[in-house]
């Protein structure tokens, strides 16, 4: 009998702990994000939420007064999940805007609850076009909506496909991203892409990939062979589908997304350079593998 009460024992305790072991082993948590301080570019950065856009993070150069005649083209972010927060990436999108940009990005922090939209990207275009010709408001004037910009990273990367179709889009950034390989989309994420949107783009194209170990990586070098009628260019810098964005100033992604941003919003020959030609700094580097299609 007592052989039988300390079986029983026994059995009760481990049906009360197997639960916990049959849980899979902790994650590896994403490393710590980098302060993030001014940026590096020729106008100290800053962040805020705008009362008037109470669901989105703005980044900005924090002396608007000293532009004079700069304008910022603008661009518009949706976070890795399409998640509701640009934490994680304020190193990268300070970086941005520090080198002469308004960064309007999807979410606040700390996160805000709620679903995520690509609607959200055209939200801030709306709201940057509405300040830009608000009488005596702070951007009246400072924005230059005839070069606009949306971007993502990863789910982000999706929304910003999805974005791209409005007409006032002038390029587009995928960031750790590509149109899922299945004909049903993305059933599990607020994104409703398919492999045959890519044939209606109507703006150069920039994909920044973590390398093969990206799980993004067969997507967006897909999304590459099938985009014909726009030029599309693919940067691959095998750190993984997390990036360099929490690395102070956003790191090699910053750069890059920096130099794409110059060139296509701002016309820098300097930052051309990087991309065009067999000589271009991007292709002679050791940190990025380069693929382009669409460009003379």
């Amino acid at each position: 009998m007592r052989f039988y009460r300390v079986v029983v024992i026994l059995a009760a305790a481990c049906a009360m702990i197997s639960p916990v072991l049959a849980q899979p082993p902790a994650q590896p948590q994403p490393p710590a994000v980098a302060p993030a301080g001014p940026g590096t570019g020729a106008y100290p950065a800053m962040s805020e939420v705008d009362p008037g856009l109470p669901t989105h993070t703005v980044f900005r150069p924090a002396d608007l007064d000293a532009l004079g005649s700069v304008r910022l083209p603008v661009l518009a972010w949706a976070n890795g999940g399409c998640a509701n927060s640009p934490r994680g990436f304020e190193p990268f999108l300070t970086e941005i805007a520090s080198h002469g940009f308004v960064v309007i990005a999807i979410g606040t922090m700390p996160p805000q609850q709620g679903q995520t939209s690509y609607k959200q990207l055209l939200q801030a275009i709306d709201w940057g076009a509405a300040q830009n010709a608000q009488q005596g408001g702070k951007y009246r004037g400072k924005l230059d909506l005839s070069k606009v910009a949306v971007a993502g990273q990863s789910c982000g990367g999706l929304q910003a496909i999805e974005a791209s179709f409005d007409p006032r889009v002038t390029t587009t950034l995928v960031c750790n991203s590509g149109v899922l390989n299945t004909s049903a989309g993305a059933p599990n994420m607020p994104v409703n892409t398919t492999k045959d949107m890519l044939q209606k783009l109507h703006t150069p194209m920039f994909y920044m990939i973590g390398g093969p170990s990206d799980i993004a990586y067969p997507n967006a070098t897909d999304d590459l062979a099938r985009i014909e009628k726009v030029p599309v260019f693919l940067l691959n810098h095998d750190v993984g589908h997390g990036g360099t964005y929490r690395q102070a100033n956003g790191g090699e992604f910053g750069k890059a997304a920096v130099a794409w941003l110059k060139w296509q919003l701002k016309d820098d020959q300097a930052a051309k350079q990087m991309f065009v030609g067999a000589d271009c700094g991007f292709c002679t580097g050791k940190i990025w593998k380069v693929e382009s299609k669409n460009y003379k």
